[in-house]
């Protein structure tokens, strides 16, 4: 037997839900602003090195298990100092980025690319 709110909860998502754009996929919404504004996908090219960098502190800190708040006394900063970094939406220095990967066990690594990008010359050093 479904409870009131189930049955309410399933008469909402079938009523209207075409009309409605709560509850839609937030890549959608992004695609379609994307498509109608290139100020939008500057300011996206922009953030893409950023996610990239929250990704993978997100990546590496999940694998140690680790919260926000115990990968921020690790590193020595407070926990919206990580969350900032996580959100990809901020500069980030290159002297937090080495206090974090200490802090996870990895390596900084920076470095300069050239060459055509489908062959990119990637030259790294350790930071």
């Amino acid at each position: 037997m479904m409870s009131a709110l189930t049955r309410l909860i399933i008469i909402g998502k079938l009523r209207g839900m075409r009309r409605n754009p709560i509850g839609k996929i937030a890549a959608d919404a992004q695609r379609r602003r994307a498509e109608r504004s290139a100020s939008y996908r500057a300011e996206q090219r922009r953030l893409e090195q950023f996610e990239e960098l929250a990704r993978l502190v997100i990546k590496h800190r999940a694998a140690l298990g680790l919260t926000q708040q115990e990968l921020a006394d690790r590193v020595g900063t407070s926990h919206s100092a990580i969350s900032r970094i996580e959100s990809g939406r901020h500069r980030t220095s290159v002297a937090t980025l080495q206090r974090v990967a200490q802090a996870l066990g990895l390596r900084l690594v920076v470095g300069f690319e050239s060459g055509p990008p489908d062959r990119p010359i990637r030259e790294l050093v350790g930071a």
